[in-house]
């Protein structure tokens, strides 16, 4: 089984674990499950510059802009995990002045002036953001979870490049659509 078919499957097991026989959770919650899961995975597979962490102890800031988006799994989530030796917080509904200290800022499907400011405050940074709204990735966002029967994922590689942050071709491989120098390349 190839790298991205094992990733989005223990990533929709994950979601789906704690599920008893026979019950199913709402599907807004299983996805937004499985983006929570998939944010978590980034942190061990993209690669930040070493500038984006004041040092060797400090936290992987997870951050959302859309206080509604993620029910009490995203917090499930990163509970008690571990990345990289670091340790994982979860802050909501963070200003987009607030967004420089965070290293994977989630932002939803929210209006499309609240996303395009967020996104401009953290250009240029080493911020990995993530969103699910289909314009994303030419708002200047890095990384695109599109809901469907699948979590369809695709990537901003220009603007991951631009924030410094690297992305394994592992990763490219898996993604739906890349864009790379100004031109979006359908892969599925």
């Amino acid at each position: 089984m190839g790298f991205g078919r094992s990733v989005a499957l223990a990533a929709l097991a994950w979601a789906l674990g704690g599920l008893p026989a026979g019950a199913q959770a709402p599907l807004v919650e299983r996805q937004s499950r499985v983006e929570a899961a998939f944010m978590r995975n980034f942190a061990r597979y993209v690669t930040w510059p070493p500038r984006a962490f004041a040092d060797g102890a400090m936290p992987w800031n997870v951050c959302t802009v859309d206080e509604n988006h993620f029910d009490a799994s995203l917090e499930q989530t990163f509970q008690g995990r571990l990345e990289q030796g670091r340790p994982f917080t979860v802050r909501r509904a963070v200003s987009p002045e607030a967004l420089a200290s965070c290293h994977i800022v989630f932002v939803g499907a929210i209006s499309s002036s609240v996303r395009r400011a967020a996104l401009a405050q953290l250009s240029g940074l080493p911020v990995l953001t993530v969103g699910n709204a289909p314009e994303f990735l030419s708002e200047g966002g890095v990384v695109r979870l599109l809901p469907g029967e699948h979590i369809e994922m695709s990537i901003n590689l220009d603007q991951a490049r631009r924030s410094s942050l690297g992305i394994p071709a592992k990763l490219l491989e898996v993604s739906s659509e890349v864009v790379e120098h100004g031109s979006l390349r359908r892969l599925r």
